[in-house]
């Protein structure tokens, strides 16, 4: 099993770089006011999309992440975890181009730092990249730009790139952030995501304590500038979290949390250069919250909400959001945008996957598959 042969390497590592230390497991956002997303995630790119579901346990030593991929015009995921990194922290992932995705593994157990590796084809070649210091609990806390170049967003809420020679520096902090003309007046209060724009600028995002203010800001010129979308007049008196912000094929996609509480609502936002954004409907959350949020290629937006609920968005113009018929059962529900108007679901019972699709018109789910991944239990301790 991918989850678990690597383990004791991963774990000899670590406590040869770091200590005997126990990682703990990092403190959301100050000032995020959202219920904290779920790390279960997919992104789709030109040629495939990927999916990061925890397996095995519920939680603790024996529940390990992995890595599925299914490819463009195909209905058949595969299981494609990374050899030779622990899984047990989460796995954050980065889109690239054609079959390719780039993979964070979040602190765990007695890991302090995060490993990085990447695919160019599908799974068949895996290379390992400098590890990053250790990543947010946030499902964009890494991020990799047009030219290759990565950021990442640290637990301990500082960012760093990757520079010419594939070592990590450090670009700024939240504090460092929070004291610049750009983000004093949106009195920036927490970093919730990492990227870059289409031009390849690195790009944050956060939570303002000024009320109706979108926290996202691009660096160019050797400053930040604020580069959020503007709000509509409605939304000026509520607080605004930024939960998702990510690179897809077509430019950005950023999903927003507007309000608390059972007047919250959720809207996207996609720009193709960095500056001009769309926005989409408001949906109000009522007595839900978002649990997880995926990405098609287009910037077509899936949001797993409380109540075992789904909601789709089309991508750029859509006019309004879109009830999926009620979830397929299991433990954790992962949505999936392989396609225009396709949507795929990914449940899991301990070691077993389920796929699931959702085809264009259909209101039933289709069981397309299911995947018995071989968890060995005790392999962490």
């Amino acid at each position: 099993m991918k989850a678990s042969r690597y383990a004791a390497p991963a774990l000899a590592l670590a406590i040869l770089a770091a200590g005997c230390g126990s990682a703990s497991r990092p403190a959301q956002a100050p000032g995020s006011s959202a219920v904290p997303l779920s790390l279960t995630t997919a992104v789709t790119g030109p040629g495939a999309t990927w999916a990061a579901v925890p397996m095995g346990a519920t939680s603790g030593a024996d529940q390990f992440w992995q890595l599925f991929m299914l490819p463009a015009s195909s209905s058949q995921w595969s299981l494609q975890t990374p050899p030779d990194i622990a899984t047990n922290g989460a796995l954050i992932l980065a889109g690239q181009a054609g079959q390719g995705i780039i993979v964070g593994e979040r602190p765990s157990l007695y890991l302090t730092f995060s490993a990085i590796t990447t695919t160019r084809n599908g799974g068949n070649d895996w290379a390992t990249l400098p590890p990053a210091s250790g990543l947010a609990d946030v499902p964009d806390a890494l991020a990799a730009a047009p030219d290759g170049h990565l950021i990442a967003l640290g637990g301990n809420q500082q960012v760093t790139v990757t520079g010419p020679g594939g070592g990590w520096a450090t670009l700024t902090t939240r504090h460092a952030l929070a004291a610049t003309p750009a983000a004093r007046s949106c009195a920036l209060t927490g970093l919730t995501a990492a990227a870059y724009t289409p031009a390849g600028s690195p790009v944050l995002a956060g939570t303002c304590g000024r009320a109706g203010t979108a926290g996202v800001f691009a660096y160019a010129g050797g400053r930040w500038h604020q580069a959020g979308p503007g709000l509509p007049a409605s939304l000026a008196r509520q607080p605004v979290q930024v939960l998702r912000l990510s690179r897809t094929a077509s430019g950005d996609v950023a999903l927003l949390q507007a309000g608390t509480g059972p007047s919250a609502s959720l809207l996207a936002a996609w720009t193709s250069d960095g500056q001009q954004w769309r926005l989409s409907p408001a949906f109000r959350l009522g007595a839900a919250h978002p649990v997880s949020v995926s990405f098609g290629s287009s910037g077509a937006t899936a949001v797993v909400l409380s109540g075992h609920r789904g909601e789709t968005l089309a991508g750029p113009g859509a006019s309004s959001w879109q009830a999926l018929p009620p979830l397929p059962s299991g433990r954790t529900v992962t949505l999936a945008l392989p396609a225009a108007g396709t949507t795929d679901a990914l449940t899991v019972d301990g070691s077993s996957l389920t796929a699931w699709r959702l085809a264009p018109g259909s209101a039933t789910w289709d069981r397309t598959q299911t995947i018995k991944v071989p968890i060995q239990y005790g392999s962490s301790d």
